[in-house]
């Protein structure tokens, strides 16, 4: 039902899929640009008619009470936000306890202009040692996909020149909210140097 509610949607907007679909059982997806509400409906839509099972993060507040299965169904994965916890740590003990695991992160964290993305896309991959894969949905074209995955590395800089190259066409639904991907750790780390 949801493939078919998946393809119906797709089918009516005039969105498509570029790129290969991932074979890893195992990988932290990259959800950019993120500047509108609607991304979330093409994003699962793309998950849905592609059986790729999506799992995101949200307050562990979220899913207490009626709607907290609703929740869990839809791919969410409680998380205590508090000091004592350690989210990336939280997200790498539940890739070791599942089998297969895609998670999806928007790195901007907001759909308002930001000067720097979010790094616990990048913390979480290699906490559990996964790869990253960069993924997109891009309203000039309208079209969603997936670049190919990255290792993360030792060399921060590096690993995210490859990925301000990867999203440098992209073009979100309203672009002037777009950060490109530039980490505050660049900068933390270029000032030591």
């Amino acid at each position: 039902m949801k493939k078919l509610i998946a393809r119906s949607i797709l089918k009516t907007t005039g969105w498509g899929f570029e790129g290969e679909i991932i074979s890893d059982p195992k990988y932290v997806l990259i959800a950019a640009p993120h500047t509108t509400n609607w991304d979330l409906m093409y994003m699962l839509a793309i998950a849905f008619e592609y059986d790729i099972q999506l799992s995101w993060m949200g307050k562990a507040e979220l899913f207490r009470g009626p709607g907290g299965p609703v929740m869990r169904a839809l791919g969410g994965v409680p998380v205590k936000r508090d000091k004592a916890r350690n989210l990336v740590q939280q997200m790498a003990d539940e890739f070791d306890r599942r089998d297969k695991m895609v998670l999806a992160v928007p790195p901007e964290g907001t759909r308002s202009h930001r000067d720097h993305w979010k790094s616990g896309f990048y913390h979480i991959a290699r906490a559990a040692g996964l790869r990253i894969v960069p993924g997109y949905l891009d309203y000039s074209r309208k079209i969603a996909g997936f670049g190919p995955a990255l290792t993360p590395t030792d060399d921060i800089g590096r690993d995210m020149d490859v990925l301000r190259e990867f999203y440098a066409d992209k073009v979100g639904k309203y672009p002037e909210k777009f950060c490109p991907p530039r980490l505050r750790d660049e900068t933390s780390l270029a000032a030591k140097n």
